[in-house]
């Protein structure tokens, strides 16, 4: 049997990916895992491996060509295998499921409930005729059938003045762009509010040091220590490892954590899964890889999902502290500023002592104040005395 190589979906708020490359030429023997292609989706520039061995046959998209997720791009058959013929198009009435609801993207559906379109009396694009985003924009923008009533008719414009020489532009790619729409929607579409804390990093600063003098230690950093930190905190707080999804509070099984990083084409959230269970050194190893492969544009749709709680650290740029936008459906986002020496009161004295800005920022449909009061004083202390975690 041949087995379909897909366009991956990465995220509910995903319509298309867009080829970039194939990285394997038809009729070419692939392994199962082997990277076929680079795709751009919603999230970052990602490779898609093969599904299975064989070799590479009926590719279906070229570089540059847009596909609605879940649609074949390619198959992978056994030697001697025939190609198999192109599924037939999928009729009309097929686009309605037995429940008789309108096959639409989630992002579709958010859209149409903002304009005020009716999701089934639109033309779908996508696999079985499903309804996305780009339908429901299409429609927004067109005009009523037969123009403005004359009534209503639009005056002539005045005459225009000199134009004005054109702004200077800053070329985005799509990761850029999809960056910017899906911090919009988050901004827009998720309550937040936001916790800060000031903590002591001495003993923080010890640990890094002790980490760091062990073999294979010396690229240990603060962030790794705070994910260690913030695994332990989400343990005693199931309740802050969790997502808003139709209405519902899920509460995650896994702890996975997602570390912002800046990349020439935008902000990309690789994801460490199971962190709960690794221990420093397999923390440090694991985050190492992530960043490496994100900022060379290789990371695999499978690191970019599984993200139950992100952590965006600015200290390395000297920023004391800020506020981060969630990263939806996440139910909560860690901002991390420098470690400063700071003035503090020490016993009711004055005191200079290396300290971290930590600012929390929360759903509020998951979280309330005291619920996320109680996660970051977990957080702190445990900052403030991670005996229990160094190992």
């Amino acid at each position: 049997m041949a087995t379909d190589v897909i366009m991956p979906a990465l995220g509910m708020a995903q319509d298309t990916g867009t080829v970039l490359r194939w990285l394997r030429g038809e009729g070419e023997r692939v392994a199962r895992g082997d990277p076929l292609l680079e795709i751009q989706t919603d999230k970052a520039t990602v490779e898609v491996e093969s599904p299975a061995d064989g070799r590479l046959a009926g590719v279906r998209a070229a570089a540059g060509d847009e596909v609605p997720v879940g649609q074949v791009v390619a198959v992978v058959v056994a030697d001697g295998e025939p190609l198999p013929e192109p599924a037939p198009p999928v009729p009309q009435p097929a686009q309605l499921p037995a429940q008789g609801r309108r096959l639409a993207s989630p992002k579709a559906r958010r859209m149409a409930a903002e304009l005020g379109i009716e999701i089934s009396a639109l033309q779908g694009t996508g696999p079985g005729g499903a309804v996305l985003a780009a339908d429901v924009h299409a429609a927004g923008a067109a005009p009523p059938a037969g123009g403005p009533p004359a009534e209503e008719a639009t005056p002539p414009a005045p005459a225009p003045l000199a134009a004005a020489p054109p702004a200077p532009t800053v070329p985005t790619g799509s990761v850029w762009r999809i960056m910017a729409e899906r911090t919009t929607e988050s901004w827009q579409g998720v309550p937040h509010f936001f916790l800060h804390r000031q903590v002591d990093a001495g003993r923080l600063l010890s640990w890094r040091a002790a980490a760091v003098d062990r073999p294979g230690g010396e690229r240990t950093s603060h962030t790794d220590l705070l994910i260690r930190v913030a695994s332990e905190a989400l343990t005693r707080h199931p309740r802050i490892n969790a997502t808003w999804r139709d209405g519902v509070v899920e509460l995650e099984a896994e702890i996975g954590i997602g570390i912002a990083v800046a990349t020439e084409d935008g902000l990309v959230v690789p994801v460490l899964r199971g962190t709960g269970a690794l221990g420093l050194a397999g923390i440090t190893a694991r985050r190492i890889e992530m960043v490496e492969r994100a900022r060379s544009a290789r990371l695999t749709p499978d690191d970019l999902t599984g993200g139950t709680f992100t952590i965006s650290n600015l200290g390395m740029y000297g920023v004391d502290s800020f506020n981060a936008i969630l990263n939806a459906p996440q139910a909560a986002i860690l901002a991390v500023g420098r470690i400063a020496d700071r003035v503090v009161p020490v016993n009711g004295v004055p005191a200079v002592r290396p300290t971290l800005e930590l600012s929390l920022s929360c759903d509020h449909r998951v979280i309330d104040g005291a619920r996320g009061a109680e996660f970051l004083e977990t957080l702190a202390a445990l900052i403030e005395e991670p005996a229990g975690l160094i190992g």
